[in-house]
Parts: structure tokens; C-alpha cells; sequence
């Protein structure tokens, strides 16, 4: 009966395990402790897989670099569970510079990524001059943002006594952090002031888009200290923008027709539209919408200018129609009337200069917002202002905002669906005779 060796099976191929012999291969390749004979210390670096390798290096040399090695009395050290063996090799390899400008010279080009590799493991080793060359590089290298989110988390997690200057790149000191209002007025005086007309456009963009970016993105701002500036600072520059908006309108009705105060009416508007929304943005538009519907002179004046210059000026009570309609802005049923007592006619005679720069959606949204504002008052007073918009819709047609969804509803609570009032249960006590 004869019988047959079992073939030896082979390890299934494995591409990872195969790149990372590769790596190492290349590292070690120019490593200065692999001269035959070199070396009086045999250290062993053990990945978490299994992967392993040795190699003889000079106790001396290491002892004098890294504080682990100089703890390690043994002539055999192994270090296990590495997460990179390539990077432990490589920090070997480093530990043999004979300074840190040699330790530099030999990872110019090198990326962030790599970097904060050996970054982490010169601090496992405790090797102090392969940390300071590490950070010294981290801080004069460019980053992408995904980078800069991966320095930031690796120096929080290790803790580095000498990571400020890296780190000073993203953090404001304390003190500086305090004037971070002074900074926001400086940018928006300076776009409301702007005399270049795209440069404004263009930089009122950016600023709207920076201020939301921070809201609309999940997880954006976790672990980081968020600085916002503050509704103060924001109600300043309303305030400067309304009192720019009247002394405009004062000047422009003063006299003959001015062409250039004319176009600035429409600036300053545009610029407080620009703020408003802003203040939506933030959900802090309470305080402008009483601001606003106070305005009662201004609204006069807005009347005695031609409305191809003055509609803007409309766009901001439609902002504010707008928001509250759609829940954005809680204000007390005194401060809404106030609001449609002083603005509502204007936006009607403005309406059709309004719908000519605007797509048919925001003609929409501000229909939309009218009918829910009005909705909104005691059933009394959505008759005053929808018969009041009835008749002008009549004499303007397509230039009026059309309301008719508000004027359904209205009819319906006031004429189709009236609640019954029950008459309250009355429970009297009286004395029985007994």
C-alpha cells in the first residue's frame, strides 16, 4: 500500500501584506544599521497582524535619541502591535541623523499624512528631536483642509508640549478671540462701503456663505470652538444701515431729482436687504421686524421717490413677511400689525416693479408669506387688510400680489366655518334645607 506526502499548502496571496513587505524592503534598503555586522541589539517590530521583522541596531545610537530605548536594558526588544512597521523602521532610520536639519533634509517632500505617522511614533519612542523636526515641518508646509482637520485631531490626542506655533495657524489666542466683533464690523463696513459694485456683490457672497456654512453642514463645527459674531454687533450695523436708508431718502426728496441719490437709495437698500438676511439666517430678526415696522418716516419718504429706485426697499418687508409666514421669526400679534400698517401699501405699489428683477418663485414666496402673516391676526383684522387688498387687487391685476388662498381662508373662519362657542357650566351652590 503506498501512500502519498501531503502537499504543502500555500498562504493565500494577500496584495496589503505584499505593499507593506514592499515598503519595508525600501526603507530598509537605506538604512545605515544594515551594514553586515552592524549592530549589537536585535529589535523585532510585530504589526497587529502578525506581520514581523528584525533587525540589529546600535544600542548607543538609540539610547541617545530616544528615552524608550535608553529605558531598554535588554539585548533584545521587541515592539508589538504597531500600527505601521514601515514608520517605526523609518523613525529608526531618522534616529541615525546626526541632527535635526539632517532629520529635516531627509523628509522634504514628504505629506502631512506622512508626517503625523512619524509624528506619533517619535512620540511613542520618545524621541524628542524627531518631534520638534516633525512639528518645525508641520508648521512650514501648506495644508488642505482635510489635512488641517487631521493635524488638529493628532496633536489633541497627543498632547505635545511644543505643538503652539503649529497650532497657531487655526487657534486664536484668548485675547485676541475677545475682539472677533471688531473683525466681523471691520469686513461688513467694509462691503457696504465697497465702491467697487462687483467687488460688493461678490464679497457679500462670500461672507452669507462663510456665516451659513457652519449651520448647514452636519458635524462641521464638532471639537472646535466656534466663534460667531455677536446680535449686537450685527443690530449695529442695521442700525447704521436704516439711518443711512433715511438720510438717502432725505436728500433725494429735498430737491430736484438726483440720479446718482437716486441709485444710492437702491445700494443702501440692497446692502440692509443683505443684513436682514443675515439676521433670518440666524433666527434673531425679532427686534428688526419692530425696528422696521416702526419706521414710519421712512416709509413716508419712500413714497415721494420713483419706484424704479425705491422696490428694494420693499424687498425688505418681503424678507420679513416671509419669515414670519414660514416660522422664522416669533413676534407678538402687536408688532405684526405694526409691521403691515406701516410696509403693506408700499409693497403693493412696489409689487410690479418687485416681480420684473425676480423669478417666479420668489414672486411666489412672497405671496405665500403675505397670506400666512395676514392668517396670523385676529379674524377682525385679516378682513381689514384682505378687503383692503381686494379692491387693489381689482384696479392692479398682475401687479398686485395675488392673496387669494389668504382671502379663501378667511372667508371660510369668518362666514362657512364659525366654531360654536359653548356656554360655560355654571355650578352653583346653594344651601338645601335639611
Amino acid at each position: 500500500m503506498s501512500s502519498e506526502e501531503p502537499t504543502p499548502q500555500k498562504d493565500p496571496f494577500d496584495p496589503s501584506r505584499a505593499r507593506a513587505e514592499e515598503r519595508v524592503k525600501r526603507v530598509l534598503s537605506r538604512a545605515p544599521f544594515m551594514s553586515p555586522g552592524c549592530g549589537d541589539v536585535k529589535l523585532t517590530c510585530t504589526a497587529r497582524d502578525g506581520f514581523s521583522v528584525s533587525v540589529n541596531v546600535d544600542r548607543d545610537v538609540l539610547a541617545s535619541k530616544s528615552r524608550f530605548f535608553e529605558e531598554k536594558k535588554s539585548w533584545c526588544v521587541e515592539i508589538c502591535e504597531c500600527d505601521d512597521v514601515e514608520v517605526y523602521l523609518e523613525c529608526l532610520v531618522l534616529m541615525y541623523c546626526q541632527d535635526g536639519q539632517d532629520f529635516r533634509n531627509k523628509i522634504v517632500g514628504e505629506g502631512v499624512d506622512k508626517i503625523l505617522g512619524l509624528l506619533k511614533v517619535c512620540d511613542a519612542l520618545k524621541f524628542d528631536d524627531g518631534i520638534s523636526s516633525c512639528l518645525k515641518y508641520l508648521e512650514a508646509v501648506p495644508w488642505s483642509e482635510g489635512e488641517e482637520e487631521r493635524v488638529i485631531m493628532n496633536l489633541n490626542e497627543l498632547h505635545l508640549p511644543n505643538d503652539h506655533e503649529v497650532l497657531e495657524r487655526v487657534a486664536l489666542e484668548a485675547s485676541t478671540s475677545s475682539r472677533i466683533d471688531d473683525i466681523f464690523l471691520r469686513l461688513f463696513t467694509g462691503v457696504l462701503q465697497a465702491k467697487d459694485e462687483k467687488a460688493r456683490r461678490e464679497m457679500k457672497s462670500l461672507i452669507s456663505r462663510l456665516l451659513r456654512e457652519d449651520n448647514s453642514t452636519p458635524g462641521y463645527n464638532d471639537g472646535y470652538n466656534k466663534l460667531e459674531i455677536s446680535k449686537e454687533t450685527l443690530y449695529t450695523i442695521c442700525h447704521r444701515c436704516v439711518t443711512s436708508l433715511i438720510l438717502c431718502l432725505s436728500e433725494a426728496t429735498s430737491g430736484d431729482e438726483n440720479r446718482g441719490m437716486m441709485s444710492e437709495i437702491a445700494r443702501e437698500a440692497d446692502n440692509l436687504e443683505w443684513v436682514v438676511d443675515i439676521l433670518i439666517e440666524k433666527r434673531i430678526c425679532e427686534d428688526f421686524v419692530k425696528l422696521w415696522a416702526d419706521q414710519n418716516e421712512l416709509a413716508m419718504l419712500h413714497l415721494r421717490v420713483p419706484v424704479m429706485y425705491r422696490h428694494k426697499i420693499s424687498r425688505i418687508t418681503a424678507q420679513l413677511c416671509i419669515a414670519i409666514g414660514r416660522g422664522n421669526a416669533l413676534v407678538p400679534k402687536e408688532t405684526r400689525v405694526a409691521l403691515l400698517s406701516t410696509w403693506l401699501e408700499a409693497l403693493y405699489d412696489d409689487f410690479g416693479w418687485m416681480k420684473r428683477g425676480s423669478r417666479t418663485g420668489d414672486r411666489r414666496l412672497i405671496e405665500d408669506g403675505l397670506c400666512q402673516i395676514i392668517l396670523t391676526l385676529p379674524l377682525s383684522q385679516q378682513q381689514t387688510f384682505l378687503m383692503s387688498w381686494f379692491d387693489r387687487f381689482l384696479e392692479k391685476g398682475d401687479d398686485c400680489p395675488n392673496i387669494q388662498r389668504a382671502f379663501e381662508i378667511w372667508w371660510r373662519r369668518a362666514f362657512v366655518r364659525q366654531p360654536v362657542v359653548e356656554p360655560q357650566l355654571q355650578i352653583t351652590v346653594c344651601d338645601y334645607p335639611s
